[in-house]
């Protein structure tokens, strides 16, 4: 029994935090409640204070774990294109194929992006998750810009571009993706963005014709 104790806490903190996630990319953090939350779950109100002392805990968990899930993505993502490939470019255009294949393959589209809807309601939050969000994007930019500037080293780019803009850019095109497919109801829409993104990329460092 001691040890099935500390499992089965576990158990009801992460089904609390599943209910958040998707009550707050359905409709906001403002517009989430506590109670909702502990209706869902089916616990009490001490249950849930017992795991969170109050909603900006809530909030921090929240967005620490959908970072540490995202990066993850990323590590897994990457750490297969560079089995694959030895060419950083080809390995950067096949990691993205396989991303937008991801993304197609959700079968209710994808559910959104955390740190948009914290960025829509930042007024919510303190200045400690506003900077875990900004650190947030910035580490995406680091992550892609050091895989540009890899590329850029051997295929030197045929176009004036920002590499922080263009790693910028892989961010900004799947949060509008992601708003595309919840304004259109197309969940075609973000998997196709990213493809155009990939194009982009290639385009940038080798020009028209068949990718390296």
């Amino acid at each position: 029994m001691l040890t099935e104790a500390p499992r089965k806490r576990g158990d009801a903190r992460e089904h609390l935090l599943q209910l958040a996630e998707a009550a707050v990319l359905e409709k906001g953090f403002g517009a989430t409640s506590i109670e909702e939350l502990i209706a869902a779950a089916g616990i009490t109100k001490s249950g849930f204070f017992y795991h969170f002392k109050d909603k900006t805990e809530l909030a921090r968990t929240l967005l620490e774990r959908y970072i540490t899930r995202e990066q993850a993505l990323f590590d897994e993502l990457f750490a297969r294109a560079d089995e694959l490939n030895e060419d950083p470019l080809h390995g950067f255009l096949v990691a993205l194929r396989m991303l937008a294949e991801m993304l197609g393959d959700l079968p209710n589209g994808h559910p959104g992006c955390l740190i948009a809807a914290y960025c829509y309601q930042d007024r919510m939050f303190d200045q400690h998750i506003r900077t875990l969000n900004a650190e947030a994007v910035l580490s995406w930019r680091r992550r892609f810009r050091e895989r540009l500037d890899r590329i850029a080293a051997r295929y030197p780019p045929r176009v004036a571009v920002d590499l922080d803009d263009l790693a910028d850019m892989l961010s900004a095109v799947v949060d509008g993706g992601i708003i595309l497919w919840k304004v259109l109801k197309d969940k075609d829409a973000l998997p196709r963005q990213v493809m155009l993104y990939r194009e982009f990329v290639r385009t940038v460092f080798v020009g028209t014709g068949p990718a390296p």
